[in-house]
C-alpha cells in the first residue's frame, strides 16, 4: 500500500509538471534563435510565479541578463516566442516592453513597463474560446524610442478561480535593441510587480460561472 501511494503521489507530481510551460524560444520574422539565446533563462523549470508582490512576476524565477545576449530589432518588424509546449491554462496572453536606462543585460525591469498587446477570449460563438497556442507573434511598435528593451510575455492562468485557487503567472523576459522607431508614443505605464491585484476582475473571475465578457489585467496596449 504504501509503495502504491508513493506511485500515486509521484505520478500527480508529474502530471502538475506537465502542465506547466516555459516561453523559451525568440524568432525575428522568419530567423528563430536557440532556447535562452536572447530570453533570459529562468532557474524555476516551467513553473509558474503566483506572489502579485514579488520581483520575479517582471522575467521569471533567476532570469539575470547578464548571460543573455542582445538581439537588434527594428520598429516595425515582427517577434515571436515560442514555447516548450502549448499553453495548458486558459487565460490571457499580454506583452510588454520596458526601456532599460542603459544596457539590457544590467536592467532589473524595476522601471517602468507599457503594454503592447492583449489576446483575451473569443466570445463570438456564445462561449469563452482561448488561443491556446505553442507561440505567439506580434510586430515591435514603430512609434517607440530607439534604445535597450525588455521584451515580456506574459501567460496569465486563471483556470482555479480565485479565491479558492491562485491564479498563475508564466512569464518570459527577451532582451532587444531597437532601432526605427519614431519615438512619439506615449503609453500607460505601470510597475512590475504593483500593476497586478488581487480585486481585478480580470485575476478574480470564476471562468466556469456566467462567464460572457473578460478584462485583461493591467494597462491598455499602447496605440501607435
Amino acid at each position: 500500500m504504501k509503495n502504491f501511494a508513493n506511485v500515486a503521489v509521484a505520478a500527480a507530481l508529474a502530471s502538475g509538471a506537465s502542465a506547466h510551460y516555459i516561453f523559451q524560444q525568440l524568432s525575428l520574422d522568419t530567423t528563430q534563435y536557440a532556447p535562452f539565446e536572447y530570453i533570459r533563462q529562468n532557474s524555476n523549470y516551467n513553473s509558474p510565479v503566483t506572489d502579485l508582490t514579488s520581483d520575479d512576476l517582471r522575467c521569471n524565477v533567476g532570469a539575470e541578463g547578464a548571460s543573455t545576449q542582445t538581439v537588434d530589432v527594428k520598429a516595425g518588424e515582427q517577434f515571436t516566442f515560442t514555447l516548450d509546449t502549448p499553453v495548458y491554462h486558459q487565460g490571457p496572453i499580454s506583452i510588454y516592453m520596458s526601456k532599460a536606462p542603459a544596457a539590457a543585460s544590467d536592467y532589473d525591469g524595476s522601471g517602468e513597463w507599457f503594454k503592447i498587446k492583449d489576446i483575451g477570449p473569443d466570445f463570438s460563438t456564445g462561449e469563452a474560446v482561448w488561443d491556446m497556442a505553442g507561440s505567439y507573434s506580434y510586430t515591435i511598435p514603430g512609434c517607440i524610442e530607439d534604445g535597450e528593451y525588455l521584451l515580456r510575455i506574459q501567460s496569465l492562468a486563471i483556470h482555479n478561480p480565485w479565491p479558492s485557487g491562485i491564479p498563475q503567472f508564466y512569464t518570459s523576459c527577451a532582451q532587444v535593441k531597437v532601432s526605427g522607431g519614431s519615438g512619439s508614443y506615449n503609453p500607460a505605464t505601470v510597475l512590475i510587480p504593483g500593476a497586478f491585484k488581487d480585486t481585478d476582475p480580470g485575476y478574480t473571475v470564476n471562468i466556469y460561472s456566467d462567464f460572457h465578457s473578460y478584462t485583461v489585467p493591467g494597462p491598455e496596449p499602447l496605440t501607435c
